[in-house]
């Protein structure tokens, strides 16, 4: 028997940051660096964000070993792999202030690879024209969190990271605070704050194999934003990593590296064809994720692959010294998840989804949503990545406009004079909060997530047509039907049903506005393939604009300056020669 629901807690501050990832973090540090009250939370406990899985690198032209390097040529690279569909104003800023990220957490510790002479080592990437991805390891990511975790903790940053926000409150279009519960104990929560920074992530939990982990990446950013007036971009843009795990199931899409294809591991079909050279010729295992995604999903769709839906994936031939000093973590990862040893028996595995390249539209100058006090960051953000996100790009975004952000938003509550409250947004928020734990009705969110789930996967996965789409749209609406009747269930072990219940509603927002982009974007660009618009529309260099009540509308892109156009539209090399993939 679960006790009463305690009475609603009030907290107030200056600014809150929703997400205490990467993103959320370095913004909280901006902010109290330059004096502003700032309260960070999460439904994530801080240590084990989404960011510390990023494990390839961070991108700056720093030109340490390269000296040729410049900002010009990494926002080159990133618009050409957009596929041109970046924000070229958005790209242009990353890029100017990739520098200055990296010397932020150079000061606070982080501990960069470094060449003999003490310079930070930087390494091919992808698409890359020259070395400029610095990194720790393989565990970049979890070494920037840290980082930002002990920064922040030097700062007094307050951090609450069992606290799910299920609404963000605005009063005539602007923000005032948020409100949630925590998920321990249930207790509802009212947040008063004059800004609000949205870094709660992305929406490829919508899928079945992805390579995000339960719980996360459920589509909660673009819920919060949509509701509160903000619009969403171009959220059928999701990178497919060419190679997630199909078992065990609460691991399925855990990403097998790409290191594994780098180091000469090779893909095979059920009837053991290496199956790469159909797709390309030169590179083969070594080509782009969008293109290795592709072929790996058309030879299962067309019936090569495995009894269990993969391809095989063999690093077996090689070396076992080569497996154990090039791949450690990937070896220690099979022994653990399926009791496999890589170095006598391939690995199984699938497309799995990996990055919302879309998500919710911001302008280029502070990620501003549009919603008056609003502004989004992460990979809740959208406008660097296009069709094809350049790989140790996302990294740098969250270090470039979380700083740029985090100031932004203290010019922002220093100016604020006065401050309206909408006690009605409020009532709304609790009833429908309240309306999950008073529900008598039969359904259970972890059913309709699964059900999203494969909904999206057999309709919105790799290859799409606007009949299945559209076919995707109907099951929706019957799920959408059925989410009415969604009960939460605490108990002593805390209110994490309730947070699924959320979650679910993320997910459907989601599910819709990709499934509806998808739809109006008639073509095949980058990570978007439509077998009915096998063709790249010119016309189409431009973003889908999605909002809950108006559906689907195309906005057209600038070209980019002068300075980094030229550079973009140039051939980019094949050659793969000391190349990481991506």
């Amino acid at each position: 028997m679960v006790s009463p629901q305690p009475a609603e807690r009030h907290l107030t501050t200056s600014v809150l940051v929703i997400g205490t990832g990467g993103a959320g973090l370095r913004a909280s540090i901006e902010l109290a660096e330059r004096g502003i009250q700032v309260l960070a939370v999460g439904k994530r406990r801080k240590h084990d964000a989404h960011t510390t899985l990023a494990a390839g690198g961070i991108n700056a032209a720093l030109g340490t070993m390269d000296p040729e390097d410049s900002w010009q040529q990494h926002a080159a690279d990133t618009l050409r792999e957009s596929y041109f569909l970046a924000d070229p104003e958005i790209v242009e800023v990353v890029a100017r202030n990739a520098a200055r990220g990296i010397e932020d957490l150079e000061r606070w510790g982080m501990p960069f690879a470094r060449e003999a002479d003490g310079r930070i080592s930087q390494r091919f990437f992808g698409a890359h024209t020259y070395r400029r991805t610095a990194y720790a390891g393989d565990y970049t990511g979890l070494e920037i969190q840290r980082t930002l975790v002990r920064r922040a903790a030097e700062l007094a940053v307050p951090i609450i990271d069992t606290v799910y926000i299920t609404r963000i409150l605005t009063a005539d279009g602007t923000v005032f605070g948020a409100y949630g519960f925590d998920i321990v104990d249930g207790t509802p929560v009212v947040i008063h704050a004059d800004a609000v920074v949205l870094a709660a992530g992305g929406h490829t939990r919508i899928w079945r194999y992805t390579s995000s982990r339960r719980d996360e990446n459920t589509g909660d950013s673009f819920r919060l934003a949509a509701l509160a007036g903000a619009r969403i971009r171009d959220a059928e843009l999701v990178q497919f990593h060419p190679s997630g795990l199909l078992e065990p199931d609460d691991a399925a899409g855990t990403l097998v590296s790409e290191a594994a294809r780098g180091e000469g591991g090779i893909l095979t079909n059920a009837v053991g064809e290496r199956f790469m050279e159909r797709y390309d010729p030169e590179r083969r295992e070594l080509s782009t994720r969008d293109r290795v995604a592709l072929a790996n999903y058309t030879e299962i769709a067309e019936g090569r692959g495995t009894e269990k839906g993969g391809v095989w994936l063999d690093v077996s031939h090689l070396p076992r010294e080569q497996v154990l000093e090039k791949l450690p973590r990937l070896y220690r990862a099979m022994i653990d998840l399926q009791m496999l040893d890589i170095t006598e028996q391939p690995m199984e595995v699938a497309p799995t989804a990996h990055y919302s390249m879309g998500g919710v539209w911001v302008r280029a100058e502070d990620h501003g949503t549009g919603v008056e006090g609003l502004y989004a960051i992460g990979e809740a953000s959208s406008g660097l990545h296009g069709a094809n996100r350049l790989g140790g790009n996302s990294l740098i975004e969250l270090m470039v406009y979380g700083r740029i952000t985090g100031e932004t938003a203290a010019d922002y509550v220093r100016g604020r004079t006065e401050v309206r409250r909408d006690p009605e947004a409020v009532a709304a928020a609790r009833v429908e909060l309240q309306g999950f734990l008073h529900s008598t009705g039969a359904e259970t969110p972890r059913r309709l997530q699964r059900a999203v789930r494969d909904l999206m996967t057999e309709h919105a996965g790799v290859i799409r047509t606007e009949e299945s789409l559209r076919a995707g749209l109907v099951k929706l609406a019957e799920l959408e039907e059925r989410a009415q009747n969604v009960t939460a269930h605490p108990d002593i072990a805390g209110f994490d049903d309730l947070a699924h219940a959320f979650d679910l509603l993320g997910s459907l927002l989601a599910a819709r506005a990709t499934l509806e982009s998808a739809i109006e974007r008639r073509e095949t660009r980058g990570c978007h393939n439509r077998a009915d618009f096998p063709e790249t529309d010119p016309a189409l260099r431009g973003n889908m604009i999605w909002t809950p009540d108006g559906g689907v509308e195309f906005e057209p892109l600038p070209e980019a300056p002068d300075s980094f156009r030229e550079l973009a539209e140039k051939a980019a090399s094949d050659e793969v020669a000391g190349k990481l993939v991506e």
